[in-house]
């Protein structure tokens, strides 16, 4: 919040052209995956209409992505939790007859090539393949935790933040975080479904529920994010991977893009993050406006203004004498004259009035705005900027 009060997660804008739900569908068609199924239930219309109008599949090769909301298809109750929600639609899962289910969370950035993590699970023979991606094992207590067995494939228990987690064997300065991105066996996948939907003291969560049933059956590996090749990757952004479940988290992997030799690359062409802009005329800068260590997205205006380090999305007006540093700007955000605007996050629409100040004055904008733990300022899409 409030970047979520209007919209679902994955429908927040990322990176001045994308949807924080581009990474995964990016990844999953780059790797040939091509009959998606996007699950949705929280204020999902933008996500929805994002989907069908810019994840278009040939429909003369029987390819789709579809968004699929909730639909009461058990009787008259919401999904209750992520394992609910595909127990609740495994009609599309017995419709195509698949032998694996490729089961990806949509609100993370990264590239990854899940080709590779279906191989490692085909040969290893497991009923379920969890990814994990290495971290300090003094950031444990923020992940859920995959303990692996000597082989360090095996999981031998699934760990909801520990306070003294098992490290990875060879490995004793890191853990493996769970990714929130599985791969199942079918007939695995559907009779644990089946057995947690029975448990009335289950959540029906995929991480809290059904991967600790199945570890505890010994049918889960690990499958290791390091050894994941991307094409067009650099030593400097292999193995990316950011959960920006905070808004600090979000503002910061947005600081990752914006370098001369970013941690997170966009320009990767070999593996592109796909998605769909406006038809917008080049940004353009004039009057002595300029941008430093920034992106800026198409249609935009930077008109005798200063921009550093920051992201600007498509269609952008910043106005005479105006000074953005460390921000995210979303599309249609107008920026008038001489306002100040620094480390701050700047939803969709946003109009900032001339001489007005965000991020200078923090104990002000906590009257007015949402304020992160680090500082950050966050302007609601809608909400109004007021002149000190």
């Amino acid at each position: 919040m409030p970047l979520t009060a209007d919209r679902a997660k994955p429908a927040v804008p990322f990176g001045g052209a994308y949807r924080l739900v581009d990474f995964v569908l990016s990844n999953l068609v780059n790797a040939g995956y091509l009959r998606i199924c996007v699950l949705t239930q929280y204020k999902s219309h933008s996500l929805d209409r994002h989907i069908t109008t810019t994840w278009r599949m040939s429909t003369l090769l029987g390819n789709y992505i579809t968004p699929v909301p909730a639909q009461q298809r058990l009787g008259p109750r919401w999904f209750t939790g992520s394992a609910d929600a595909i127990f609740q639609s495994l009609n599309l899962v017995y419709d195509e007859s698949p032998k694996y289910v490729v089961v990806f969370g949509a609100d993370h950035v990264y590239r990854m090539d899940p080709q590779q993590m279906l191989d490692q699970h085909i040969a290893s023979g497991a009923g379920v393949t969890v990814a994990g991606i290495r971290v300090p094992k003094e950031q444990a207590y923020q992940f859920g935790v995959i303990e692996t067995a000597a082989d360090g494939r095996g999981i031998n228990r699934f760990v909801e933040k520990p306070l003294d987690p098992i490290t990875i064997p060879g490995d004793p300065d890191h853990v493996y975080a769970s990714m929130g991105n599985y791969i199942f066996t079918t007939d695995v996948l559907v009779e644990a479904l089946r057995i947690d939907a029975g448990d009335e003291g289950s959540v029906h969560d995929m991480g809290g529920n059904i991967i600790p049933m199945l570890v505890s059956q010994g049918m889960a590996n690990v499958y290791d994010f390091d050894e994941n090749e991307v094409p067009g990757s650099t030593d400097r952004d292999r193995g990316y991977w950011r959960d920006v479940g905070t808004l600090d988290a979000y503002h910061d992997a947005h600081m990752d893009l914006v370098s001369v030799h970013p941690i997170f690359n966009l320009y990767n062409r070999q593996w592109p993050i796909l998605s769909h802009l406006p038809p917008l005329p080049p940004a353009k800068f004039v009057e002595g406006g300029n941008s430093h260590e920034s992106m800026v997205g198409a249609g935009s205006i930077v008109a005798g203004a200063h921009v550093r380090n920051s992201v600007l999305s498509y269609d952008v007006n910043i106005r005479e004498g105006a000074y953005v540093e460390g921000a995210v700007v979303m599309n249609g955000v107008k920026i008038g004259r001489g306002a100040v605007i620094r480390r701050a996050i700047l939803d969709k629409n946003v109009i900032v009035p001339d001489g007005a100040q965000i991020g200078v004055n923090l104990e002000t904008d906590r009257e007015r705005y949402t304020v992160s733990d680090s500082g950050i300022v966050v302007v609601g899409k809608g909400q109004k900027v007021e002149v000190s």
